[in-house]
């Protein structure tokens, strides 16, 4: 079965057939490079996918810390797809086209994706500290080490990717779903937006879309989970919850 991806034609080969650089929305090059990887080359990084570096597991798949040929850490998120259903790759190719031209310091950084038959992992560079879930949600020791002034630095910086993906990159970008597992921290703590597998994209002018519901029962809006109105308000109610 041949599959076709129109998200990936807004890249433009290099002399290096892996490395592609992503153009911008008036057709000039952004100047971010997206590598295309090889499955067996993120095999290797993984040791096989070994159960000891997998580093998280949700409804769309598994995520795996991995080490390039380069020496560069990475995580490795690996899509469940059924190509006769489709399903996983709704959620491939929003993650593409809401990160591939996208970049702010509390964004995590998308190097690149596999495409290989019924194959669909995604890049990124690996967090050090995990999640916010997992700094609250797991060892005691982890909740009070995790002092203020942590905290405000991590919701300035959420903020701050919420005010990019809603008013400075063109198309918009409506996340869908932030919650506390979605905010990956790095090696100092600061806060990176991850996981644009329920992203929608909003043209200049468009207010709302109508759209079916989708998120996480408690981050997710009143107003939105009744209407399927969609709109950047449902963001920033998440964000209060978080």
């Amino acid at each position: 079965m041949k599959m076709c991806f129109p998200c990936l034609q807004c890249f433009c080969s290099t002399s290096d057939d892996k490395v592609v650089v992503s153009k911008n929305d008036k057709g000039g090059e952004s100047g971010k490079k997206f590598r295309l990887f090889s499955y067996h080359e993120l095999k290797v990084a993984c040791d096989g996918f070994s159960s000891k570096n997998k580093v998280g597991e949700g409804g769309c798949g598994a995520v795996y810390k991995g080490r390039l040929t380069d020496g560069t850490m990475v995580a490795i998120k690996v899509l469940s797809v059924e190509l006769e259903s489709m399903r996983g790759e709704r959620e491939f190719i929003s993650e593409i086209a809401a990160l591939s031209d996208a970049q702010h310091e509390n964004l995590v950084n998308l190097h690149g994706c596999c495409v290989e038959e019924a194959t669909r992992c995604l890049v990124y560079d690996y967090m050090e500290n995990n999640s916010l879930a997992y700094q609250f949600l797991g060892r005691e020791q982890n909740r009070n080490s995790f002092d203020w002034t942590k905290r405000k630095n991590v919701l300035l910086g959420v903020a701050k990717a919420l005010a990019y993906l809603h008013e400075e990159i063109n198309p918009h970008i409506v996340h869908r779903d932030i919650k506390a597992s979605n905010v990956l921290l790095d090696h100092n703590f600061n806060p990176k937006v991850a996981d644009f597998g329920l992203a929608r994209l909003f043209q200049e002018g468009t207010s709302h879309i109508s759209t079916r519901v989708a998120g996480t029962l408690g981050y997710l809006s009143p107003e939105y989970a009744v209407s399927e109105r969609l709109t950047r308000k449902s963001d920033v109610y998440s964000f209060g919850v978080l």
